[in-house]
């Protein structure tokens, strides 16, 4: 039986367009699966939240060809600080020290997926939009997806399927793949503000007993805004109203920039850590937020999802090269082994974060100040540490897209 494609994808966000453009000259036959409609995506309020593109995520976005269509929209961070609120401790970190031009990029969620959808465009990867996946059966030689669209019913095989649907991935359901949950107790608020002095590409990252407040560069004067409070203190803080709202964050945050003016609507976004217990099932793989989705803070949820996948194209694409089966189980669990490691690290790194940061434990935040003051000082902590931000910790793998 010859399957009807080597590859499906489902999910055309991030993730998924990405794995698509990486493989579109590989001569393998590709389609991808999309619940929604391109406008829907266009539309989504998902589209507003800001990305923090660490500069090895930009890496990647050249090599698929894709970051000289969106490198405008984008700001660059030239500068971090790090604080912790009503203490002394701080660290900064800078491009220039990395010998870097940015420690990473901001922009908006929305710019990147109409850039990548727009490029998936002019490839012959097949696009199926307003299709779900109703049912699947991974066999011996080939994963068989029953999919729904509209009132008509389709079914489609390939060697491979790989689940890139986000959060609440259908694929991962289907395969009955377990999850591990730990909630946080916090709500991220999410809106943007402007300054009334410069930002002078500095991104913020202040920590305080409920959590962190980040505040992004954009455009402008312009900063996007992370604000993690308590389930409790968000739900005051969106009941009181926006003046309300601006002047607890104005105290938070302080007046290194000014006055700060609410420039968009607030969002609020309950918190969890959840990790799927596998990320491998017959001939089918999950990557991104299927797998994974952490805190925001260090804004390192996306980026690890790019880091998988660099991965697995490089594996595919090898595999391609050498005319083999791209679904085989050899191959996945050899690429689930592989981003094992960067995910236990990158996970514990950011949950360690969290914990040690939003505590009001007097002992616990005189050390942590003693440390934020100490990482300061010693540029060899301050170079690991920039390594993480810049999500350069995991080299990335060595393949490139013409």
């Amino acid at each position: 039986m010859v399957n009807d494609f080597d590859l499906i994808i489902v999910g055309a966000g991030l993730a998924g367009n990405c794995l698509a453009l990486a493989l579109k000259d590989s001569g393998l036959k590709i389609a991808i699966i999309e619940a929604a409609s391109r406008q829907q995506l266009k539309d989504s309020p998902l589209g507003d939240r800001a990305l923090a593109l660490a500069a090895g995520t930009v890496q990647l976005l050249q090599m698929l060809g894709a970051w000289p269509g969106m490198a405008d929209k984008a700001t660059a961070i030239k500068q971090i600080h790090i604080s912790d609120r009503g203490h002394f401790g701080k660290t900064r970190l800078s491009a220039a020290e990395q010998n870097v031009d940015a420690l990473g990029y901001v922009i908006l969620a929305r710019e990147i997926e109409e850039h990548l959808a727009d490029l998936i465009a002019q490839t012959p990867i097949r696009c199926f939009y307003e299709t779900r996946v109703a049912g699947l059966m991974s066999g011996n030689t080939a994963v068989n997806l029953s999919l729904k669209q509209g009132g008509v019913s389709l079914n489609l095989s390939a060697q491979l399927l790989v689940g890139a649907d986000g959060g609440q991935s259908t694929v991962r359901r289907l395969l009955e793949i377990s999850q591990q949950v730990s909630e946080y107790g916090q709500t991220a608020l999410v809106t943007t503000v402007q300054s009334a002095l410069p930002h002078h590409n500095t991104a913020y990252e202040r920590f305080t007993a409920s959590g962190p407040l980040a505040l992004l560069p954009a455009d402008g004067r312009h900063l996007s805004v992370v604000w993690t409070r308590s389930h409790d203190q968000a739900q005051d803080l969106m009941n009181g109203g926006d003046a309300e709202l601006l002047d607890q964050l104005q105290a938070c945050f302080g007046y290194r920039l000014g006055a700060l003016s609410l420039k968009a609507p607030i969002r609020a976004f309950p918190l969890s850590l959840i990790r799927a217990n596998d990320m491998v099932s017959g001939r089918a793989v999950i990557i991104g937020n299927a797998v994974h989705q952490l805190h925001p803070v260090a804004g390192q949820g996306f980026n690890l999802g790019i880091r998988d996948v660099a991965k697995l194209a490089e594996m595919l694409l090898e595999q391609a090269g050498l005319s083999g089966d791209i679904g085989s189980a050899a191959l996945l669990k050899k690429y689930a082994m592989q981003r094992q490691r960067d995910h236990d690290k990158t996970i514990g790194f950011t949950n360690n974060i969290v914990r040690i940061f939003s505590s009001d434990n007097f002992p616990l935040s005189v050390l942590r100040n003693a440390g934020l003051t100490l990482l300061d000082h010693l540029p060899p902590a301050k170079q690991l540490l920039a390594q993480h931000a810049m999500g350069l910790a995991e080299q990335l793998p060595d393949f490139e897209v013409n």
